[in-house]
């Protein structure tokens, strides 16, 4: 039995960000990962999609300057993006690893079970230790349709050595959207399929209309508020038949129709660890049912966007609560989403859906971008943005932004919020110009 003081179930960035700060404080931490060391997000998540998202930006703005300066589209070859993705994420695992030994943290590698007596076993490894912590995160969800063993997930799409020509994503999610958004950029027949009319919820109906016309304009073919009920092999094809009866062949089905935690194995039940769907329950200090286990990042149970950086930041919130008295309750700062793609999509804080519901409280001030320069420059054709403003401060509180410069945006905007600054405050720093960050001054 080798007893530690931590041990973290997961070697993700939320688990790392969590060893790492108990190691510095002088607790002997463990880090038991069954899969790829680095986690979802370095290996098969946000970073390689952000990867090959870079020619498709590249290749969008080139779009839009046809006529303005730039003559001829660049197309995007699959091979080489694939090959630049992989230079990148090749390195994960043995980095992350060599990195966890060289500071001193003890690494399992393999399956984690808990048992009855609340020790852990990985392989041939049994491990005890006064705390633990539940970092394994989420992983794709396959639906329960015929022919549900034909299906692909975002794994797969993400290391694909060549892109089919026609290609069906099941679910209009974060990830169905964009990985619609880089197949269609790289030359796929793209189908996007999703159960209701209502698709990416979180975010502002309206500017979510937008994204959607903008993908069938750059002709994506997008179906709502129907479902895809069987999948079947046809040759070197798959036809595919929705709920409706319509169906058409393709190359390949992608399930892009949400993720579920990762508790199977972990037999949290032998411990006294509740769970739900939708994952770990834990109150204000990330504290599960059981007093000695705590949990982080996607695989908990809570409202907050299932996000890196989120994850990240209840990892270094988890290494001061294990080594502090009386520590409060975890605090969340506004935290930014996006939907990448040719055009984002980009949501901060208070929504406007939120803020409508409050109108005594919050204004909403829609706006057109599209004349503004920052965007006549770039010729940017559907940049709009909504910002929420508290009436009694005047400070904003909010936002939701479409535009190919969503992402800059609502990090600027992240640090208005963050730091309460209100229009005085912005006027009286001065921003380089002409830049995204000047025009902040003029949204309230």
């Amino acid at each position: 039995m080798q007893e530690f003081d931590i041990v973290v179930i997961g070697g993700g960035p939320g688990g790392l960000a969590a060893a790492y700060g108990l190691h510095a404080k002088g607790m002997t931490v463990a880090v038991v990962e069954k899969d790829l060391w680095g986690g979802t997000c370095p290996n098969r998540g946000c970073d390689p999609k952000k990867i090959l998202m870079a020619a498709v930006e590249a290749q969008a703005h080139s779009e839009t300057l046809q006529g303005h300066g730039l003559s001829g589209t660049p197309q995007i070859d699959w091979s080489a993006l694939m090959r630049a993705k992989r230079a990148y994420t090749e390195k994960i695992p043995s980095g992350t690893q060599g990195g966890l030994k060289s500071a001193g943290i003890a690494t399992f590698h393999g399956t984690a079970s808990f048992n009855t007596d609340g020790t852990l076993t990985v392989g041939e490894d049994h491990l005890n230790a006064a705390n633990w912590i539940v970092a394994t995160g989420q992983e794709p969800r396959i639906p329960a349709i015929k022919g549900s063993e034909w299906l692909n997930t975002s794994n797969e799409f993400l290391d694909l050595d060549t892109l089919p020509a026609d290609l069906t994503l099941m679910g209009a999610g974060f990830v169905g959207v964009e990985l619609a958004a880089i197949a269609n950029a790289a030359g796929s027949r793209v189908h996007l399929i999703h159960h209701s009319d209502r698709p990416l919820r979180a975010f502002d109906a309206d500017l979510v209309h937008d994204l959607l016309d903008r993908l069938v304009a750059d002709g994506i073919d997008v179906q709502l508020d129907t479902d895809i009920t069987a999948v079947a092999p046809a040759d070197d094809q798959y036809v595919v038949t929705t709920a409706t009866g319509t169906s058409w062949s393709t190359g390949m089905v992608l399930a892009t129709a949400g993720r579920r935690p990762v508790v199977s194995d972990l037999h949290l039940d032998r411990i006294d660890v509740a769970t739900t769907a939708h994952g770990i329950t834990v109150n204000g200090q990330l504290q599960t049912t059981n007093p000695h286990v705590f949990a982080l990042g996607d695989v908990v149970d809570r409202p907050q966007p299932k996000l890196t950086p989120v994850a990240g930041f209840e990892g270094r919130y988890l290494a001061e609560t294990l080594t502090t008295c009386d520590s409060p309750a975890i605090v969340y700062p506004a935290i930014p989403s996006v939907v990448y793609g040719k055009t984002q999509l980009a949501q901060l804080g208070i929504s406007p859906e939120m803020a409508k519901a409050q109108p005594n409280h919050y204004q909403v001030n829609d706006l057109d971008l599209t004349h503004w320069y920052s965007y006549q420059r770039i010729q940017d054709p559907h940049a709009r943005i909504k910002v929420v403003v508290d009436r009694t401060s005047h400070n904003i509180v909010g936002a939701a932004i479409l535009s190919t410069e969503a992402e800059q945006v609502i990090n600027y905007l992240d640090l208005v919020i963050k730091n309460h600054m209100g229009s005085a405050d912005i006027n009286q720093t001065i921003m380089a110009y002409p830049t995204l960050a000047s025009d902040l001054g003029y949204f309230n």
